[in-house]
C-alpha cells in the first residue's frame, strides 16, 4: 500500500492494529506518521499516543505501552522506531530485542491499540519467524524512494490542491535541481507557493531563483562539457566551482563518482539488463540511472573509460603534487581530447 491509499483508507475505513512503515524515503515516512497520528483527536495525543525508539528501549516495555487501555478516548497509537532486530543486520551501539516478543503480541494483538513499526531501511529480513509473522498481520505501508514519474505526478498534485500552477518547465527545472529526490522537492513546496502568492503562478525563475542547484547537478553540467571535448566550456565550469567555495578534491570525487556511474550503466546496458534490474542492482536513485542511460548511449565504452581514469589520476595529484586543481584538471582535458579524436 502507498501513502495516498494509506491516507484513504484512514478516512473511509476502522484502523488495522498494526501497520508497518518500510522504506527509505523520509518524507514519506514522515507522511505516514502524520496521517496515522490524526488518528488521535489532538486533545487525546498527550496520553493515547506513545513512540519508541527500539535502538535505545526495550521492546517489552514498548509492548506493554501498547496493550494498555486508552485513557479517555477510543484508541491508543504506539509508534515503534527502528526496530533494526527486523532487518539482516544490527545497527551499532543498537540495544538487543527479543524478537519473540513481538510474535507474541502479533499473536493477539490489542484490539483498541494502533501499532505502527516505522522501519526506514530498504528491507526487512524475511527469512527471520518474526518477520514472517509480521507480514501475516500488519498492514505494509511503502516508503520506498519514488521514482521521477511518481514524484512529480504526487508534486503536482499537491501544487494544484493548495491552487498553484506551474508555467511551462518550471517543474522539470524543480526535478533537475532536486535529482528529482520527492524528499528535496516537497521541502521546496511552501516556499515556492509563498514567493507566488497571490498571483499562484510558479515560474521558471522562481524555482531557480530559490532551488539551489546540488553539487551533483552542477558536476554533471561538467560532465557533459567534458564529454562533448568543449575544453573551454569544461574548464570555467570548474572554475565557477572553485569560485563556489567546492573544494577540489570533492569536486573530483563527484566527478569520478558520475563517470563510474556512466561505466556501470553502459556495461549494465549492453549486457541486456532492464533499467529497472540496473537500478536495483546498484542501489542509485532511478533518476540519476535514467539520466546516466541518456547519457551513456551517446559515447562508447572506451571513451567513458579513458575519462574515468584521467580523473583518477587527477585524484592522485591532487593530493601528492602542488600543482593548482585548474592545471591539473586543464592537462586532464588536453590528454583526454587528445585521446579521444
Amino acid at each position: 500500500m502507498d501513502i495516498p491509499t494509506l491516507k484513504k483508507q484512514l478516512k473511509g475505513a476502522s484502523p488495522a492494529m498494526v501497520y508497518a512503515v518500510v522504506g527509505t524515503q523520509m518524507e514519506l515516512q514522515a507522511e505516514a506518521r502524520q496521517a496515522l497520528l490524526d488518528l488521535i483527536p489532538a486533545e487525546e495525543r498527550v496520553m493515547n499516543v506513545a513512540s519508541y525508539d527500539l535502538e535505545a528501549t526495550p521492546l517489552d516495555e514498548a509492548l506493554a505501552d501498547a496493550m494498555a487501555a486508552p485513557f479517555f478516548g477510543e484508541r491508543r497509537l504506539v509508534f515503534l522506531n527502528k526496530p533494526t532486530f527486523l532487518t539482516g543486520s544490527t545497527g551499532r551501539g543498537s540495544l538487543k530485542q527479543d524478537p519473540d516478543l513481538l510474535k507474541e503480541y502479533l499473536n493477539h494483538p490489542e484490539p483498541t491499540t494502533t501499532l505502527v513499526i516505522m522501519a526506514p531501511y530498504e528491507k526487512l529480513d524475511g527469512r527471520k519467524g518474526v518477520v514472517k509473522s509480521l507480514k501475516k498481520v500488519a498492514v505494509e505501508v511503502s516508503a520506498a524512494p519514488l521514482d521521477e514519474s511518481q514524484a512529480r505526478h504526487i508534486v503536482e498534485a499537491r501544487f494544484q490542491k493548495d491552487g498553484f500552477t506551474m508555467q511551462n518547465g518550471a517543474m522539470d527545472e524543480l526535478v533537475r535541481r532536486t535529482n528529482a529526490d520527492y524528499g528535496q522537492m516537497m521541502s521546496h513546496v511552501q516556499q515556492l507557493e509563498t514567493y507566488a502568492y497571490p498571483g499562484k503562478d510558479i515560474t521558471i525563475a522562481a524555482v531557480q531563483g530559490l532551488v539551489p542547484q546540488s553539487l551533483d547537478e552542477n558536476v554533471f553540467d561538467l560532465v557533459q562539457a567534458v564529454l562533448d571535448q568543449q575544453q573551454v566550456a569544461a574548464l570555467d565550469d570548474y572554475q565557477q566551482l572553485l569560485a563556489a567555495q567546492q573544494q577540489p578534491l570533492q569536486i573530483n570525487a563527484v566527478l569520478v563518482s558520475q563517470f563510474r556511474l556512466l561505466l556501470q550503466v553502459k556495461i549494465l546496458s549492453q549486457r541486456g539488463l532492464s533499467q529497472g534490474t540496473i537500478i536495483q542492482q546498484l542501489k542509485v536513485h532511478p533518476y540519476r540511472v535514467q539520466l546516466a542511460q541518456r547519457t551513456a548511449q551517446k559515447y562508447d565504452l572506451a571513451t567513458l573509460s579513458q575519462a574515468y581514469q584521467g580523473l583518477i589520476q587527477i585524484e592522485r595529484d591532487l593530493k601528492t603534487t602542488s600543482r593548482s586543481p585548474e592545471l591539473l584538471f586543464q592537462l586532464f582535458m588536453l590528454k583526454f581530447n587528445k585521446a579521444v579524436d
